[in-house]
């Protein structure tokens, strides 16, 4: 299984260091030259490679991690996403839903990426706790997920477990994803809830 992060600002340089912590390679894609951003790369660890955009496509599960009106410009990287998994860490806020047709962000997102699985997550924390270490007080911290596809969920729920996070299903999107998902100006009632797990 390979693993690729589209988007190093803060959202993706946190979700990159997860995988650093675990010596899982990943690699990192911005729309900017991978030149732009190696030093940034080496800085978090060896197992974090830079590459253009239409080299990470290859990978089988793809973090987006861009602003959300970025998503269309890096869903034109590839003809089609079938055998694809995306992880949807955007946030609509501001987006007026009107604009997304009343549906959730998510779903709207699923439609430029045609053909992938897509789960949405990690992006109820904010970037300054999700850059730390998950293991805390003798838990774990806690990522939602929600998908429409339960394969999906349960193997983005697996990869959680490895990076070190405790994955809670919420359902599918337009049901528990609700719950994460930022509507307008409102946020969903479970965004910037850190929580830890005890097992």
């Amino acid at each position: 299984m390979s693993y690729a992060i589209i988007g190093f600002g803060n959202v993706g340089k946190a979700l990159a260091k997860a995988f650093a912590r675990k010596g899982i390679e990943v690699s990192v894609a911005t729309t900017r030259d991978p030149e732009s951003f190696a030093a940034d790369a080496a800085a978090i660890g060896p197992t974090i490679i830079p590459k253009k955009l239409a080299e990470v496509v290859k990978a089988d599960i793809i973090f987006l991690a861009v602003r959300f009106g970025s998503h269309p410009e890096v869903a034109k990287a590839l003809p089609g996403w079938q055998g694809k998994t995306i992880v949807d860490v955007t946030n609509a806020y501001g987006v007026p839903p009107e604009e997304l047709g009343g549906q959730p962000s998510s779903k709207f997102i699923a439609q430029s990426f045609a053909g992938a699985r897509l789960v949405k997550g990690f992006n109820h924390l904010a970037s300054a706790t999700l850059d730390q270490d998950p293991a805390v007080h003798g838990g774990r911290r806690v990522v939602f997920l929600a998908s429409d596809d339960d394969a999906a969920a349960a193997d983005i729920g697996a990869l959680a477990e490895n990076l070190g996070f405790a994955p809670i299903k919420l359902g599918g999107l337009s049901e528990g994803g609700l719950l994460v998902q930022a509507r307008g100006n409102s946020w969903g009632h479970l965004i910037f809830k850190d929580l830890v797990k005890f097992d």
